[in-house]
């Protein structure tokens, strides 16, 4: 069908809305050097692997963090001819005789006593249980987890690990998918390097079988990643638009939920990819590309069939619906067809879209700060040189060496934690440690606009320069009130968000970066920068603070030590502030109240104090917090 220049024009304009909004091509690749430089710091005895939406260079609302960690005890091989003693790894076969497709148990070669509990004897030989493996790794965490299919989550649903083995060879039941017929995606260059990757096996079975227990799901998920960046971005934003209309528009319907997940959406985007002309995946055809992927999944639904993209013989829809919901989810991907892109008025993210202008322009400064390195993932400064050597060899471009130079600064805030360096009663000993944590901490200001301040504020008030300490934090306080919107009008803010585009076009990345991000602040274990009166939330685990409370509580301690009250009654108003009890759980938001009960502890107040402890304990609902333990201790 020939396309009229209004109908390429209404494409064009539709790409140009959403890439400010899911992500530029230049965003995307920033977001997956992101990705590469955390793997690479993550990666020490475990291999770990980024997988899902994150790791695929998209950062859509309500993403979590997917980590895949290849355990190093075992390795798999397809056969007992195959299999290298290196006494290293214990070997494990695959069985895949009494499974269906996509599913295998896993014998042990030889009988190993140290982990007897883990495996079960059966017609074929002692099998890994799936099952045991899955919940003895619930030990490796200090914090309290929950299984979730074959991975162990958090409690509030924020990041999901999955503990999987790995097969170095591309097994004998994906072997087809290397040669059968396709246009020209993949190519074969990205075939070559799938086949090379092997697969990956997570500790799940087919739900029903009579040995679940001791079935294994055969994951392609390092293949899956290695074909998502080899799409278009037209590819990429189609593909997003699929996950959009599931979670913000089917699965509002609660009758709905669960039918469907991302893991087909992907599927059902290779499937179409595989079998279509590249040239199609352009921007001034975005539209009709969309509704294309819209139809297909209507057309699998009605007729329950989404193969394995690898393995063709699973059929995900087998018996996936009953006749009501199929009909019922049928009925409403039909509706969305019909509206075309108008479906999507009713979308948290895109229900803007008719409202709009199209001016396509540098998207850096749209979802700036989920750029930088994340708070949650530790990464240590022992492992600089880990990351050092490897980025000196691969680094070619301006952009990668930005987000290099912009981790090493993130790195740099744990080195008083990890140094050889220890204080101790000699002065020259003290004045080096002192000196050495002086200047990572510098370093670390290079990090984000405001947490390496805090930092450095912290450090200096641990050293008891309480006016140096307060300084610092005034200076940050400064710039984080000049990048907030709160409080501003919507024209000064706009002419805040024209500033950070700017920025973005002159700046290098990493200076650019830099200037308008704010990171939460994360301590260490048993952090040597932290405040005493924070100790006891680090006696267990890390703990994260919003930047905001912390500067106001660090300030209210500066002041009362220098027993300036008058300041210290205006630091604990401005810390009540920011107290935000209607989010529940999370515990950078708990964290304000227990600062205001420790201040309140301090000024005398113990019933006042009492009064933030009780209230934060029982929003507290997994015991994340210290408010429990300084609640007990309040007389």
């Amino acid at each position: 069908m020939v396309r009229t220049s209004k109908e390429k024009c209404e494409s064009l304009n539709f790409y140009k809305y959403l890439c400010p909004i899911i992500g530029s091509e230049e965003v995307v690749r920033i977001r997956r050097l992101k990705i590469n430089i955390v793997e690479i710091c993550l990666n020490n005895k475990l291999k770990v692997i980024i997988s899902g939406s994150k790791g695929e260079g998209l950062d859509l609302k309500g993403s979590d963090i997917d980590l895949m960690s290849i355990t190093s005890l075992y390795k798999v091989y397809q056969s007992e001819t195959e299999v290298v003693f290196d006494g290293l790894k214990i070997p494990l076969i695959m069985n895949t005789e009494e499974t269906l497709p996509c599913f295998a148990q896993l014998r042990l070669l030889d009988e190993q006593k140290d982990f007897k509990f883990m495996w079960e004897n059966s017609n074929l030989g002692g099998m890994l249980s799936s099952e045991i493996f899955r919940r003895d790794h619930l030990s490796l965490f200090p914090i309290e987890l929950k299984i979730h299919g074959p991975c162990l989550s958090d409690m509030n649903d924020f990041f999901d690990v999955a503990f999987c083995l790995k097969c170095d060879q591309w097994i004998f039941q994906a072997k087809p998918w290397v040669s059968r017929p396709r246009t020209t995606w993949p190519l074969p260059g990205i075939i070559s390097k799938i086949i090379s990757c092997g697969v990956l096996f997570v500790p799940i079975g087919c739900k029903g079988s009579i040995k679940e227990h001791l079935e294994w799901r055969i994951s392609f998920s390092l293949a899956e990643r290695l074909l998502i960046y080899s799409f278009s971005h037209t590819q990429l934003l189609c593909y997003a638009l699929l996950k959009i209309v599931l979670k913000e528009i089917v699965e509002k319907h609660i009758e709905l939920k669960g039918l469907l997940c991302s893991y087909f959406l992907k599927t059902l985007m290779f499937w179409i990819s595989e079998e279509t002309d590249q040239n199609l995946w352009r921007p001034d055809n975005i539209i009709p590309c969309f509704m294309a992927c819209l139809q297909r999944l209507l057309y699998c639904v009605r007729y329950s069939i989404l193969s394995h993209y690898f393995i063709p013989d699973n059929n995900f829809f087998d018996l996936r619906f009953s006749g009501i919901n199929k009909e019922k989810l049928a009925t409403m991907l039909k509706k969305l067809y019909e509206q075309g892109i108008n479906c999507f008025a009713s979308s948290e993210t895109l229900q803007d879209y008719q409202g709009q202008s199209y001016k396509l322009t540098e998207s850096l400064s749209s979802g700036h700060a989920r750029l930088l390195p994340d708070t949650h993932l530790d990464i240590t400064y022992i492992k600089i040189i880990h990351l050092l050597y490897n980025f000196l060899r691969h680094s070619r471009t301006g952009l990668s060496r930005g987000l290099f130079a912009l981790y090493i600064s993130k790195a740099c805030w744990s080195a008083p934690d990890t140094s050889k360096y220890q204080y101790s009663s000699e002065n020259k000993q003290q004045y080096s440690k002192y000196k050495y944590d002086l200047i990572h901490l510098s370093i670390g200001l290079h990090s984000d606009a405001i947490s390496g301040w805090l930092t450095l504020a912290s450090f200096l008030y641990v050293h008891k320069k309480y006016f140096a300490s307060s300084s610092v934090i005034k200076f940050a306080l400064k710039k984080y009130h000049e990048r907030s919107k709160t409080g501003r009008t919507l024209s000064e803010y706009a002419f805040i968000q024209r500033q950070k585009t700017n920025l973005m076009k002159k700046q290098k990345l990493n200076t650019a970066l830099k200037a308008i991000t704010i990171q939460n602040l994360t301590f260490r274990k048993n952090s040597s920068i932290i405040p005493q009166e924070l100790q006891l939330d680090v006696s267990k685990s890390h703990a994260i603070y919003d930047p905001l409370s912390f500067a106001y509580f660090l300030s209210f301690l500066c002041y009362y030590h220098l027993q300036d009250m008058t300041s210290c009654r205006y630091y604990l108003q401005q810390l009540r502030s920011t107290i935000n009890f209607t989010t529940v759980g999370i515990e950078t938001h708990l964290s304000s109240p227990i600062f205001c009960g420790i201040a309140y502890q301090l000024m005398g107040d113990t019933y006042v104090a009492r009064q933030f402890f009780q209230q934060t304990a029982k929003l507290d609902l997994y015991n994340l917090t210290s408010a429990a333990s300084r609640l007990s201790s309040v007389i």
